[in-house]
């Protein structure tokens, strides 16, 4: 790896790594004063907790040697003693990936879950899922073959984690969300976000660190200054799609509630980065921007869904990120430069999408309850309902998320 490329792999790891305090910010303001460090502690807990995972044996995981491998030998290079330079940049670049898919699960069970019952989810739920699914779609496994295997002219196309990520986060988000159920009085309107300055700061965190998150692997695998290089692509279309989500929300938000909120700009714009990602390397700029409209409306109207049907999504990373990473995932078989249906292709590029889309939900739901379950069962995920009353901060962490000075 040359300089250039070496520089621009560091800067954009460190990137991602602030996407998941921005996680924690943007999920913070969306709670309850009495929940915002419960909140913020799950995405901390796993920076730290899968950090140390993928360094020890998740890195090995997520690249196999064979399309049909459930994933790498773990113990192949422990605690990656043996790698050279390149491959510790990569590693580490990976790993930032890793922490960010398992902070976007917590959203949905805010203000009820037990921080260290979600410690061993975050656990299990890494070496089970998530680090078998990146061997799958970005280490030789069986979703980045599924092209060669049927024998089509294209591949499945996951720029940057439509499915790894999203999916695979979303998935998971739904599946804990039914095994702790309805927090205390739910229904439309149970509470609304107690700090909306700390909603946007998240949402603007994670839109500058999403640069590092969709072109960081242009420097990071080597490409970045080449010919074939697309970061130009890349980083037009995670401003114009991200912006046009922006747009599209807003619109709806007016026509069904007759407000834009500053809160439904900010999950607009993380509904467009989501859909994105997948796609940002293949499609044109002006196709972007109608996926961006297109996530803005459906995620503002997806997020809906909960009420009707029942699960309570404390903060929407079902209707933002599983419909949203479905959105960006399935838009490329329609839509990708010359593979996508209309746009010079055919229908094998749809067919490649929804395999991969919906092999990793299946896997990452099923696996996420069955994981979630045994928890509740066992040692207990969810906390009291005396506890959740008094405000899960105190009661798990012994702090307050803000202590007013008492005057002299």
């Amino acid at each position: 790896m040359d300089s250039g490329n070496l520089a621009w792999s560091v800067t954009a790891t460190a990137l991602v790594l602030l996407m998941t305090p921005g996680v924690a910010f943007f999920y913070g303001g969306l709670v309850k004063a009495k929940s915002v460090v419960s909140m913020m502690m799950m995405s901390f807990g796993a920076l730290g907790l899968v950090s140390v995972l993928w360094i020890l044996y998740g890195f090995n995981m997520s690249a196999v040697d064979s399309t049909w491998a459930f994933a790498g030998n773990p113990f192949s290079d422990f605690g990656l003693a043996n790698a050279d330079n390149d491959t510790l940049v990569g590693a580490t670049f990976g790993a930032t990936f890793a922490i960010i898919t398992v902070a976007l699960i917590s959203g949905a069970i805010a203000d009820r879950a037990k921080f260290g019952s979600w410690m061993i989810f975050a656990f299990v739920w890494s070496t089970l899922v998530y680090f078998p699914v990146a061997a799958w779609v970005w280490g030789g496994g069986w979703i980045m073959s599924l092209g060669e295997t049927f024998g089509f002219s294209t591949n499945v196309i996951d720029y940057a984690g439509g499915t790894a990520v999203h999916i695979n986060a979303g998935a998971a988000a739904l599946a804990l969300a039914l095994v702790l159920g309805k927090r205390i009085g739910f229904q439309k309107g149970i509470q609304k976000p107690h700090n909306v300055p700390l909603v946007m700061l998240g949402a603007a965190l994670l839109w500058f660190g999403w640069f590092g998150f969709n072109a960081g692997a242009e420097g990071t695998f080597g490409l970045l200054g080449t010919e074939d290089s697309s970061v130009g692509l890349i980083i037009v279309n995670t401003l114009g799609a991200t912006a046009a989500a922006i747009i599209g929300w807003l619109v709806v938000e007016k026509l069904k509630d007759g407000k834009a909120t500053s809160v439904g700009a900010a999950t607009g714009a993380v509904a467009g980065l989501v859909a994105i990602t997948p796609a940002c390397a293949n499609l044109t700029p002006g196709w972007a921007l109608l996926l961006g409209v297109v996530a803005g409306v459906v995620c503002a109207l997806a997020v809906e869904l909960k009420w009707k049907l029942g699960f309570d999504d404390s903060l929407d990373v079902v209707g933002v990120h599983l419909v949203g990473g479905l959105i960006g995932t399935l838009y490329l078989g329609f839509f990708a430069t010359e593979t996508g249906l209309f746009v010079g292709g055919n229908a094998e590029q749809l067919i490649l999408q929804a395999i991969a889309a919906f092999g990793v939900l299946i896997y990452s739901f099923v696996l996420a309850y069955a994981i979630g379950f045994a928890i509740e069962k066992t040692i207990g995920f969810r906390i009291k309902n005396e506890d959740e009353i008094a405000g899960v901060d105190t009661v798990v962490h012994g702090e307050e998320g803000y202590l007013l000075a008492e005057r002299v």
